[in-house]
């Protein structure tokens, strides 16, 4: 008998943390690497919202919380869904976890039975597949290339329906596309939904803020408020807040959803951090003025890696809607050989070769549910994104 539970077959790592830790390995071996897998923004937390976390130290706020997040954190989440989303809802309707991973890890947890599908449009953030597994359920993925924008289509989703489907994934700007579903094209999903009441949805809007050129964000129980009992809308401080490692993620959903959610916290974290929940109040209720100028300075990143991608033979790399990522296809790579005469068989293998030539790492579209493309994280400074473009083109011109 082994000593690991047979489901960890059905799973692996993840692999962007695998990439930043490699990437992270190799430079204090002393290779000269630039690692551009992590989703991570460069820059720091706010100062007002640091702030708050001393003044929560200084005022002793330093013992357990409620399960599932303080009445002044859950109010402060009330607030923001009918502030920036026209969502109305409550704090019992209010979840709040250790990251927006965790969240979504207890969602499905509680409500995922075996058998049980969950239709995740490809490319998805990598760790969707594996929790739904992990749960015992079915992921069902549907494939949306970069000819449909990365985005599902409402004939698709109809297709992907059956009878044993619970939930649907969007995930809007998405990690790792880029792409962004604009509201007409959430209305006609949530037209086929309508027609399929058993199915659940799960919206991700963690890269809410972080939306360039035209773009506007939209969410499901927005433009159908008429599907909110089905819907969980969930979102972070992690991204567009620079709080990354303050690990606070918050949903609203239906109470009997997020009393089973907490439930399932009960039993593993108990509550998040205090000190970064109180932190996480002031990021939602104070000024958002910060955001303007990291918006900015992403945007032109945007457009300086896209720009430099698209000018290398090879490679094609639409311009994303929000986050802070591109996904370039490099299909006119693949069969190509590499000077020692090793076949570009797969987009692994293409990152492999970026790695090991050129110093530069990136993460395989195979992660991700859709090849051959690979993920860059323009989410660094100007001069790295320019430096690791520069060698991008000559390791990929090595290639014959």
């Amino acid at each position: 008998m082994g000593f690991l539970a047979a489901r960890m077959g059905a799973i692996k790592p993840s692999p962007t943390i695998a990439v930043s830790t490699m990437a992270a390995e190799l430079k204090a071996a002393g290779r000269d690497v630039i690692g551009l897998g992590a989703g991570e923004p460069d820059f720091d937390t706010p100062e007002h919202i640091k702030d708050a976390a001393r003044q929560a130290i200084a005022d002793g706020k330093t013992r357990y919380t409620a399960v599932d997040g303080i009445p002044e954190l859950k109010a402060a989440i009330v607030d923001k869904f009918q502030r920036e989303n026209r969502i109305t809802t409550t704090p019992a309707n209010i979840s709040v976890g250790t990251g927006g991973k965790q969240v979504l890890y207890n969602a499905i947890m509680a409500s995922v039975d075996v058998e049980d599908e969950v239709i995740i449009p490809a490319p998805f953030w990598v760790s969707y597949p594996d929790i739904v597994l992990l749960a015992g359920g079915v992921p069902v993925v549907v494939a949306c290339p970069a000819e449909s924008g990365f985005r599902l289509t409402p004939a698709q989703l109809d297709d992907a329906i059956t009878a044993k489907t619970k939930w649907l994934i969007l995930n809007s700007p998405s990690n790792p596309t880029g792409a962004g579903y604009h509201a007409d094209e959430l209305k006609a999903l949530a037209e086929v939904l309508r027609r399929h009441p058993h199915v659940h949805i799960l919206c991700d809007d963690i890269y809410e803020h972080l939306v360039y050129g035209n773009f506007t964000f939209s969410t499901l129980a927005e433009v159908a408020p008429d599907l909110q009992t089905r819907i969980l809308t969930m979102n972070g401080v992690s991204k567009a807040y620079c709080m990354t490692g303050w690990r606070i993620g918050y949903a609203t959903g239906p109470a009997p959803l997020i009393k089973a959610m907490a439930t399932i916290q009960s039993q593993s974290t108990s509550s998040p951090n205090s000190i970064a929940q109180y932190a996480a109040v002031a990021a939602l209720n104070g000024a958002l003025d910060f955001m303007d100028s990291n918006r900015q300075a992403f945007d032109a990143r945007r457009q300086l890696v896209v720009d430099a991608l698209n000018a290398i033979e090879g490679i094609s790399c639409p311009n994303p809607d929000g986050a802070f990522y591109v996904y370039p296809s490099v299909e006119e790579v693949i069969g190509l050989k590499r000077p020692d005469g090793q076949v570009i068989n797969n987009d692994g293998d293409y990152v492999t070769w970026l790695l090991e030539d050129g110093g530069v790492a990136a993460v395989q579209g195979a992660a991700f549910g859709l090849e051959p493309h690979f993920r860059i994280s323009y989410a660094t400074s100007t001069e790295a994104l320019e430096d690791a473009c520069g060698r991008i083109k000559i390791s990929t011109e090595k290639l014959g």
